[in-house]
């Protein structure tokens, strides 16, 4: 048993691994000061503290409870957000980071593994599925401060030791998207068709993201903490799937015609991503197990239930 803290405990992603790793038998904290956090998500049996990554009194926790493993998960995670405020972007997703990571070493955290992101590291890439041998050039804000950090947690282990993984995750998706504030197109669309709202589909509908079911990302982060690696790992499925094909799979699944709007494309929107997950298969022992149509399936049954 490790005691561990979750930054973001209360979030979609966060949540979910805060409930696998007490299922293992992990004692766990989460810190989430509750702005896209719901409190109906954490679990129970973790010691709560409702406090912001950028607060200098996150030093008092650490020192109370001298934690083995963290896992930042707390960010600022709309990219159009970082478009518009990219100060914001950076004070959270790059400053509240630092000082985890700062009060990591300071406390001899055995290892930091953090939640990076693949899709918007990359940008544009021109081979695809993308490795993390490819370059990383990104085209947001938000691209830009998650590659930032994982500089910060480099140059943490050369000169401090302080050992970390970072998984560079595509588009996850599944429950406690949508209500936790952090909506991607699938739970989005789910809940638009679960409470008969019009969605929204952007220029032709065929651009490509890579789509993980959040129980894959959940693994996933289980899997980093045994390994000695350090560096960063895609976590993601190597398929390209457009809007249409998941307009049909919601179809399919619930028996309905999907009610949409065509609008113009986004300025500057990516067109193409998915992730190279052999390093992941290699080094974590991981896959991917849910195939897109299932995953669909149980969002859509948890989104009718909520």
């Amino acid at each position: 048993m490790s005691k561990i803290l979750v930054t973001g405990g209360a979030g979609f992603i966060g949540s979910n691994l805060v409930d696998e790793l007490i299922k293992i038998g992990h004692k766990v904290a989460v810190i989430d000061n509750l702005s896209t956090g719901k409190k109906e998500y954490l679990n129970p049996k973790a010691k709560f503290y409702k406090i912001d990554i950028g607060s200098p009194a996150i030093s008092k926790i650490f020192k109370r409870e001298k934690f083995d493993y963290v896992f930042h998960l707390a960010a600022q995670i709309d990219v159009r957000i970082s478009v518009d405020n990219p100060e914001l972007d950076n004070k959270i997703n790059v400053l509240g980071a630092v000082n985890i990571l700062k009060n990591c070493s300071k406390y001899k955290v055995k290892k930091i593994i953090f939640s990076s992101t693949g899709g918007a590291i990359y940008g544009e890439a021109k081979i695809v599925p993308t490795a993390e041998s490819y370059p990383a050039d990104p085209v947001s804000p938000y691209g830009i401060h998650k590659l930032t950090f994982e500089k910060y947690l480099n140059y943490f282990y050369q000169v401090y030791g302080q050992k970390y993984t970072a998984l560079r995750f595509a588009n996850v998706y599944g429950p406690r998207q949508y209500r936790g504030g952090e909506a991607g197109v699938v739970s989005i669309f789910i809940d638009n068709l679960v409470n008969n709202k019009p969605s929204q589909v952007f220029g032709d509908g065929k651009q490509t993201r890579d789509y993980v079911y959040v129980s894959g990302i959940v693994s996933a982060l289980v899997a980093a903490i045994k390994t000695n690696f350090t560096g960063v790992i895609n976590i993601g499925t190597a398929k390209e799937i457009d809007l249409w094909e998941i307009i049909k799979y919601i179809e399919k699944a619930t028996g309905e015609k999907f009610n949409y709007k065509k609008m113009p494309a986004k300025l500057g929107e990516q067109r193409r991503s998915s992730l190279d997950y052999a390093r992941a298969k290699k080094i974590l022992k991981w896959q991917p197990l849910i195939k897109l149509e299932e995953g669909i399936r149980r969002t859509i049954t948890w989104s009718k239930n909520k």
